[in-house]
């Protein structure tokens, strides 16, 4: 491991696995952005538990309608309380990242939306 090392991956424990298997079994990144990379129909997430809080994004993960700010429409994914825990340990987990210097909201479309 490199001696400068800036992820954070002493903390991945079981729940932030769980919660990247279901981010890449639903292609959340065919909608949205991890550190640039994904989809730009969606709003970024890096720091969305930073920016709107595990309530927030708890309620649009179990949410049983589609969620459809600003007009658009995210996938009602509807999830039990231990996916959207998961999910949300893994947005922690990504958002914990050191961005070395870069800005904490990557996306200009995030940015936009803040």
């Amino acid at each position: 491991m490199p001696s400068k090392d800036q992820s954070n991956y002493t903390k991945l424990d079981k729940q932030v696995v769980r919660g990247k298997e279901i981010w890449e079994t639903n292609n959340c990144m065919g909608c949205h952005t991890i550190m640039g990379e994904g989809g730009y129909y969606a709003p970024e997430l890096t720091k969305v538990i930073d920016r709107r809080g595990e309530g927030y994004v708890k309620a649009v993960l179990t949410s049983p309608i589609p969620w459809a700010p600003n007009g658009r429409k995210m996938v009602a994914y509807n999830m039990n309380e231990k996916d959207a825990q998961a999910m949300i340990a893994y947005l922690k987990w990504v958002g914990n990242i050191d961005l070395n210097g870069f800005d904490r909201v990557v996306s200009p479309l995030a940015k936009a939306n803040q």
